[in-house]
C-alpha cells in the first residue's frame, strides 16, 4: 500500500504530513518555507518519491458556510500546478476548516512556546488534515 501525503498550503509555508505504510496514522514530516513555486513543488516531488506516495491530500480552506473563497482558489491553483509536475500522483482535497486553529490548540495544550509553535503549526495542521482523511476512509 502506498503512502498518502497531506499539505497545508499557506502563503509563506507548506505543512507536510505523511501516512504510515498502512494508511492508519499521520505523522508530521516538515514545514516547507516557500521560496518559489518551482522549488516548493520540487520539494513536494522529492517527498512523494522518497515516501512512494501515490496520493496527495491538500487542505481546502472553506468558509464556515461551506463555500469556497479566495484562499480556496489559491490552493486549487497550487494543486493544479502540482498535478502538472507530478502526473503520477493523484491529488484530492479535504475540508480543512479550523485545522490551523485546532493545531494551535494542541500545541498550546502541550505547553509549547509561541516561538516554537510558529515553526510547527502548519505541519501539525497537515497532520490533522491527513488524519481526518484517513479516518474517513476507514468508515
Amino acid at each position: 500500500m502506498s503512502r498518502i501525503i497531506a499539505l497545508d498550503v499557506g502563503d509563506k509555508t507548506v505543512g507536510v504530513a505523511v501516512s504510515d505504510e498502512l494508511n492508519l496514522t499521520a505523522q508530521g514530516t516538515e514545514t516547507i518555507f516557500r521560496t518559489s513555486l518551482k522549488k516548493d513543488i520540487g520539494r513536494i516531488a522529492e517527498i512523494a518519491k522518497a515516501k512512494d506516495a501515490k496520493k496527495i491530500i491538500m487542505g481546502l480552506p472553506k468558509n464556515m458556510n461551506g463555500t469556497e473563497g479566495e484562499r480556496s482558489k489559491i490552493v486549487r491553483d497550487f494543486a493544479e500546478k502540482t498535478a502538472r509536475a507530478l502526473p503520477q500522483v493523484e491529488i484530492d482535497f479535504w475540508d480543512e476548516r479550523l485545522s490551523t486553529v485546532a493545531a494551535e490548540r494542541v500545541l498550546i495544550d502541550a505547553d509549547m512556546s509561541r516561538k516554537k509553535r510558529k515553526k510547527v503549526v502548519d505541519k501539525m495542521a497537515a497532520v490533522l488534515i491527513l488524519q481526518g482523511y484517513l479516518d474517513s476512509q476507514r468508515k
